[in-house]
């Protein structure tokens, strides 16, 4: 136990703590002597004070997100970055040391001592700031988001609330809808240009530092990725070609006869949307933010009660906040305050079943926060990102069997089987969307000087939507064509991040197909799955919950050819 004072049980007050407050605790650890008769409380003492700091980050970027025209919130989160965070770093980095010189090893701790060794390795005093530089940008891209408003029949929108109207049956409305939402993002195009010559040349020399050939390389490292490699990500951008690029374009053929149209433009189809070709409106799943959390409820209670009970308990501790508004910052997530081991959604809700399914994805990570509470040592929470995107995305999936109105869910059986039909869609559409995410950063991390001229970053994006997502008619666009990047916050945010949906959703549609053999006996493994956290490699995890870790066109097709032949069931009906 520490000889200080104890630390406090809850955030409330530590988030405003200065460093000659927290310091102490650093010092008294790292002073501290460790053999085998001390260790489980050392790392628990370590853990109290490790969740405290993080929780307060989440909590404090957090605010900057649900409101990004606060300018206390943002100071209070950008003095935390300033003052708290590069301290905190290299604090951290000395326990690390230390208890690698020990040479101890607790039991279900071989998966963190791994990733501990590889931080050390990596671990540069000179790299703090420039993480604080690249943090800060990373916001700035938030407000410039945040920002993008549309006027729309007089009255004044955020893109997100455009996007009810970019999914319109009627074809004139939608095209003028995202014509409106895609030329304001255009206003933006050199603020982002220049946003994006500002951070990659930080990345580039936090990499130098760590003595990393390419960023790449670095992130690698960073992420934890040792079960498998760049070029495995570039085999999995050629299965996908070679089994759902087709797949895509017989769907997409589909629709171009439905819609009785000549050409495909992007406001007919794409993987952000769900234009039904038949006409119909846009589904409507709930008439208020209430109905959405009590319904997304009652299906996770069908689910599992347990993980229902987990949801209830998001509720009554006030850790949604899904509606969009004016000034909140882009995107959903989930993220988690781990003093508390709770989590906490954030959302951008207009009333669209892409809310649904956001809400499905989102809780999928709450309930892996909830599953890892378990857990003793905050270095077991560190699950590697692939297996965290089979938690939300297995959610998805798992939840289809309870939309309708007879279990408490949103839709008639008839509007059920569409939701379910557009989701099956969505998947086969994420996959090359994805491929043209992932390959275009590995362009970006490999080409050196290339990379920073934003007009040969337009080229290549144009170029990946030829490879990717060729069935599109851009015709006049072409402006709008290539700067998709400046579209993908994950481009800006969290570089590299986005394999991991691609890998993850062939992980969930294995959980899938087993759950149409039995949906108890998949969710119990998927929980299993989920209970593990951050103590088994990669592999490991996605078997335990079922599925398997890959990245070849056999085992893709497999899941391209169940969803294609439910998807022609559901047409059918």
């Amino acid at each position: 136990m520490f000889t200080l004072a104890p630390l406090p049980d809850t955030t409330v007050d530590f988030k405003t703590w200065t460093w000659e407050q927290i310091q102490p605790y650093y010092d008294e650890l790292a002073s501290r002597p460790l053999d085998a008769s001390n260790i489980e409380q050392w790392l628990r003492d370590w853990t109290h004070l490790g969740e405290l700091l993080t929780e307060s980050y989440s909590r404090l970027s957090t605010a900057v997100d649900l409101n990004t025209t606060d300018k206390e919130a943002e100071t209070a989160f950008f003095n935390f970055l300033d003052t708290i965070d590069p301290k905190m770093r290299a604090a951290e980095q000395k326990l690390k040391e230390k208890l690698l010189a020990s040479k101890l090893e607790p039991k279900g701790f071989e998966i963190a001592l791994r990733n501990i060794r590889s931080d050390a390795e990596i671990f540069r005093d000179e790299n703090l700031p420039l993480f604080t530089q690249v943090t800060k940008l990373g916001k700035e891209y938030d407000r410039i988001k945040g920002a993008q408003t549309v006027n729309w029949d007089g009255e004044e929108l955020t893109v997100y609330q455009l996007q009810k109207y970019v999914v319109s049956p009627d074809r004139a409305i939608r095209e003028k809808a995202w014509r409106g939402k895609m030329e304001r993002n255009l206003q933006d195009r050199q603020a982002l240009n220049e946003l994006w010559t500002k951070m990659l040349p930080l990345r580039w020399q936090i990499a130098k530092n760590a003595g990393f050939a390419s960023f790449r390389d670095y992130v690698w490292r960073t992420y934890y990725r040792f079960d498998y490699t760049p070029d495995d990500c570039l085999r999995f951008h050629d299965a996908i070609e070679k089994t759902v690029v087709p797949a895509v374009n017989r769907l997409v053929e589909r629709k171009r006869q439905l819609f009785k149209i000549e050409t495909i433009r992007p406001w007919d189809v794409d993987s952000h949307m769900n234009v039904d070709p038949l006409n119909r409106p846009s589904l409507k799943p709930y008439g208020s933010i209430a109905e959405l959390e009590s319904k997304a409820a009652n299906i996770f209670n069908y689910v599992d009660p347990e993980l229902g009970e987990e949801f209830e308990a998001m509720r009554r501790g006030n850790l949604l906040d899904l509606e969009n508004r004016k000034g909140k910052a882009p995107g959903g997530y989930c993220t988690s305050f781990n003093r508390e081991r709770r989590p906490f959604i954030f959302m951008n809700a207009v009333g669209l079943h892409d809310d649904v399914q956001t809400l499905l994805h989102e809780a999928g990570h709450s309930f892996h926060v909830f599953e890892t509470a378990h857990l003793p040592y905050i270095q077991q929470l560190d699950v590697p990102m692939e297996f965290c995107e089979v938690a939300s995305m297995s959610m998805e999936l798992l939840a289809q069997p309870y939309l309708t109105n007879d279990k408490g869910g949103f839709y008639t059986s008839a509007d059920a089987a569409r939701a379910m039909s557009e989701h099956l869609e969505g998947m086969l559409f994420f996959w090359p969307y994805m491929a043209i995410v992932d390959a275009f950063q590995h362009w970006v991390y490999t080409s050196g000087e290339a990379a920073l001229d934003p007009a040969a970053c337009d080229a290549k994006w144009g170029e990946l939507s030829e490879r990717f997502m060729g069935y599109q008619d851009w015709s006049g666009l072409e402006d709008i064509k290539v700067t998709g990047w400046h579209r993908k916050l994950h481009i800006y945010q969290v570089p590299f991040y986005y394999i991991e949906y691609g890998l993850a959703q062939l992980g969930a549609a294995q959980v899938w197909a087993n759950s149409l053999k039995s949906q108890a006996d998949a969710t119990a493994a998927y929980r299993r799955g989920l209970a593990l956290g951050g103590t088994k490699a990669l592999p490991e995890l996605f078997a335990t919950a079922g599925a398997k870790l890959a990245f070849d066109a056999d085992t893709l097709g497999q899941s391209v050819e169940l969803i294609e032949s439910t998807l022609n069931k559901l047409h059918a009906m």
